[in-house]
This record gives structure tokens, sequence and C-alpha cells, in this order.
């Protein structure tokens, strides 16, 4: 079941194992986007750091990323974003 997390702050989104899907840019200002296969900021990098283009915009990866202790993600700048994942399908 596919499932989804607003924030405006790096945050953790997932504890344990998952899929991550993509993205949803909602608004934001010289954003940014780091995505980890941790509980933290730390240890291994799924995305690492992606600059927001200009605008709103959404970001589908062409196949899920596999997470396994938990996924966490780090926000730069000003921005409100929609990430999309599925928990506990590995």
């Amino acid at each position: 079941m596919a499932k989804y997390k607003n924030t405006t702050a790096s945050v953790q989104v997932q504890s344990g194992a998952g899929r991550v899907s993509g993205f949803i840019v909602n608004s934001h200002t010289s954003g940014t986007l780091k995505l980890w296969d941790s509980l933290t900021a730390a240890n291994t990098i799924i995305m690492n750091t992606f600059t927001f283009p200009t605008g709103s915009s959404v970001q589908i990866f062409p196949d899920p990323i596999d997470f396994y202790t938990g996924l966490f993600a780090t926000v730069g700048g000003t921005a409100d974003i929609t990430i999309l994942w599925s928990p506990n399908t590995i």
C-alpha cells in the first residue's frame, strides 16, 4: 500500500524496510532533498542532494528504490515536499 509524507523540514519518514517511489515539490525557495537508507542523516545515501527546479514538480523514479534500515529525508532551503513510499514491501 502506497503512503505519503508531507514535510517542510528534515524528517524520518519510515523506520524499517520499504520502497521510495518519488516525491512532489509543492513549493520551495532554493529547496533541496537528500534521501537516506537510515534512521538519521547518516550512512547509506539513496539519492544524493537534488536541487529542485523552479516551481512545483513531480519526480517519480523509473523503478521504486528499496531501503532496509529506514527512510530519512534531509530537506534544505525552504521547501514543502511530499515523499511517496511504501512500507515493508521487500
